[in-house]
C-alpha cells in the first residue's frame, strides 16, 4: 500500500464520521483512530470581534453572536464544574482509575484525599503518568470514566 492510498483512507474515515478503522492485508496492519473533537471557545474582548471555536485538530471557525469577555468565560466554567478545587489533566492520553483492570479504583466519590495522593493514571505514548491531588479534601465527583481519552486541561476530579 502506498502513502497516497493511506491518505485517501484517512480522508474517507474523516469524511464519513468514523472514529476508527482497522485493516490487515498480508504483513501490513493499518489502524486509523480519530480522537473526539473538543471545542474550546476563545474569548475575544472588545469591539465587534467575533469569537472563534478552536477544535482539537487546530482548525478555527467563527461563532455567531457577541464577543465574550474572558472573565465571564472563566466564571461560567467554574460554575458548571461547581468547585474551584478541580484536578485537571496535565496531558492528552487515556485515563485509568486503577493500577490494573482487576484492582480497586484509586479513589471514589466520598473518599478523603491528601495533597500529592494518586487519584488515577493517564497513559500517553506507552508511559503511565500518575495524577496526583493538588488539594486536601473529599472527592466530590469523578468527571471521567475509566479508559476514557482525556484532553490537556480537561477536568478529571472535583474536590471539596
Amino acid at each position: 500500500m502506498e502513502i497516497n492510498e493511506i491518505i485517501q483512507l484517512m480522508e474517507a474515515v474523516s469524511k464519513n464520521g468514523l472514529t476508527s478503522f482497522k485493516m490487515e492485508e498480508g504483513n501490513l496492519k493499518l489502524s486509523i483512530k480519530k480522537e473526539k473533537e473538543v471545542q474550546q471557545i476563545v474569548a475575544v474582548s472588545g469591539g465587534e470581534s467575533v469569537p472563534q471555536v478552536i477544535t482539537a485538530a487546530g482548525t478555527a471557525a467563527a461563532v455567531a453572536g457577541p464577543a465574550v469577555q474572558a472573565e465571564e468565560t472563566s466564571s461560567s466554567m467554574e460554575e458548571s464544574i461547581g468547585s474551584d478545587k478541580v484536578v485537571t489533566s496535565p496531558l492528552v492520553g487515556t485515563f485509568y482509575s486503577s493500577a490494573s483492570p482487576d484492582a480497586k479504583p484509586y479513589v471514589q466519590v466520598g473518599d478523603t484525599v491528601k495533597k500529592g495522593q494518586v487519584l488515577g493514571i493517564i497513559e500517553a505514548m506507552k508511559l503511565m503518568n500518575e495524577i496526583e491531588s493538588d488539594f486536601d479534601g473529599v472527592v466530590e465527583a469523578v468527571l471521567v470514566n475509566n479508559e476514557e481519552v482525556v484532553e490537556y486541561g480537561q477536568p478529571l476530579f472535583r474536590i471539596r
